[in-house]
């Protein structure tokens, strides 16, 4: 993945150097129990997070900020211009139909830190705050698709496309939210039992794919930044975050009822579509029955 024409965005809060206090009325490891449980069953760490928040009483949540602009080091001004090239692509694709994209900021932290959505922790994998609006990424992650996922080639460049896919899909999220759809699915969901819940989660994610696709389709066009072998890595990585295959190695079977991001084979397909076609109406994965 070649970086160097890519452009570099402002809209990074770095965190790495600060410590986080409490999770509101939770402490830290409760937080981290309760996101190796979600992991292991397939579901979103922060909604665990919320209910024991609850149950304990809640708290004030310390807001914290750290210094923003593109970071110097080399883990930064990549973050900086996989996000800086999302700013462009999504400017110029929503402004075609009409709307202004406004883009999110995203928070690079270490260990744990506080969120617009509650306290965010390395164990729940990056994620999208709809309620701040910005995106959240310990960048030990980038570690973990290495090795603990094994979703690339430990230390070869084709897994910075593979990082940047992560992020892309995280920016998926900001774009579902500011056009209304977010909204619209957490309005349903509420008045769902869990599994059909899940399952309109599971659209939710899978169209997020979906949008990092697009991006890499109209950023290819754009910049020629994608090198041989950085698709590929790409694939592997939707593969190894699938639902089916993350329950497999936690606890040896497989619960389809709680998938909350989708299987190995319907991630990799929906990031295909959007890589192949570079159009958002490609990737309304609430149209068919079975996403």
């Amino acid at each position: 993945m070649r970086l160097d024409e890519l452009p570099r965005s402002q809209r990074v809060e770095d965190r790495r150097r600060m410590t986080p206090g409490r999770a509101g009325g939770v402490g830290i490891g409760t937080v981290v129990v309760l996101s190796l449980i979600g992991w292991a069953l397939g579901i979103d760490p922060r909604m665990l997070i919320g209910g024991a928040e609850q149950m304990s009483g809640g708290g004030q949540t310390e807001q914290q900020q750290g210094p923003a602009g593109a970071p110097s080091d080399e883990t930064g001004q990549f973050i900086s211009a996989v996000l800086g090239s999302t700013e462009e692509v999504w400017t110029g694709s929503l402004a075609q139909h009409g709307e202004t994209y406004r883009p999110p900021t995203l928070v690079m932290f270490s260990g744990a830190t506080q969120s617009g959505c509650g306290f965010a922790q390395a164990a729940m994998g990056p994620f999208y705050c709809p309620d701040d609006q910005k995106v959240y990424l310990d960048t030990s992650f980038f570690k973990d698709l290495e090795r603990r996922f094994g979703a690339c080639d430990v230390g070869s460049k084709t897994c910075q496309f593979a990082q940047a896919y992560v992020i892309a899909h995280e920016i998926g999220h900001h774009l579902q939210n500011q056009l209304g759809l977010l909204p619209q699915v957490q309005q349903k969901q509420g008045a769902m039992g869990q599994a059909e819940a899940n399952s309109l989660q599971v659209r939710v994610e899978l169209q997020a794919d979906c949008l990092a696709g697009a991006w890499a389709n109209r950023a290819q066009a754009k910049w020629q930044f994608i090198e041989p072998g950085d698709v590929e890595a790409a694939m592997q990585t939707a593969s190894a975050i699938g639902d089916d295959r993350l329950q497999a190695q936690a606890q040896g079977y497989v619960v389809p009822d709680s998938f909350t991001h989708g299987s190995s084979a319907q991630r990799t397909r929906w990031f295909m579509t959007g890589l192949k076609s570079g159009d958002l109406s490609s990737c309304n994965t609430f149209r068919n029955d079975e996403p």
